[in-house]
């Protein structure tokens, strides 16, 4: 059976943006209800992270650096053999380095990782492919501290078998035109084949 994740994060709302595009409420309301939702930080109000929790039969929300509400720093789950983890990607310089993610993966011991912070979505692997990196960059398309993309994107997560099939949505710049990218993500042994 297919086990669909919801991957959001970085909404800023209210002090940078003022609301989740209406293309993406749409696609995350006819989702309802995912089977996982994972949110990797900067809520920084408690109406989104209220909606947040209302998306999925299961919820798994990080800590940004913005945030002041009580949320744990990191999380974990499983689903089939794969042990996915969640951190928001803060404290590691450059942003989105793959090292410094690489250091906090291996120390929850997880062959997913989901992360933040860069408002820029990626999706790649630790130099030695052992470590999948999923990125789905800010929902809302604010600003960062190190830049960003400055357009609102998410991912949705397939998992069956072991693999994973990663759906990347990207709005452009002024909300108008939405682009969708598929890639697949193959756990061979114990490496990633993206």
């Amino acid at each position: 059976m297919t086990n669909v994740i919801l991957v959001i994060g970085d909404t800023h709302i209210p002090d940078r943006a003022d609301a989740v595009p209406d293309k993406f409420k749409e696609i995350i309301k006819n989702g309802k209800p995912w089977d996982i939702v994972v949110f990797t930080g900067d809520f920084t109000g408690k109406t989104v992270y209220d909606w947040v929790y209302g998306l999925g039969r299961r919820v798994y929300v990080v800590m940004g650096n913005m945030d002041y509400l009580p949320l744990p720093k990191t999380a974990r789950f499983s689903i089939e053999d794969i042990v996915f983890g969640v951190h928001h990607g803060d404290g590691i310089y450059p942003r989105g380095d793959t090292k410094g993610l690489t250091r906090i993966a291996s120390r929850l011991n997880v062959k997913v990782l989901f992360n933040g912070h860069t408002h820029d979505p990626f999706i790649k692997t630790s130099l030695d492919g052992r470590i999948l990196f999923i990125n789905p960059g800010s929902l809302t398309g604010v600003w960062s501290g190190g830049g960003g993309s400055l357009k609102p994107s998410m991912m949705i997560v397939e998992v069956l078998n072991n693999n994973l099939k990663i759906i990347h949505y990207e709005l452009s710049r002024d909300w108008r035109k939405l682009s969708v990218y598929e890639k697949k993500a193959v756990l061979t042994r114990d490496k990633w084949i993206v």
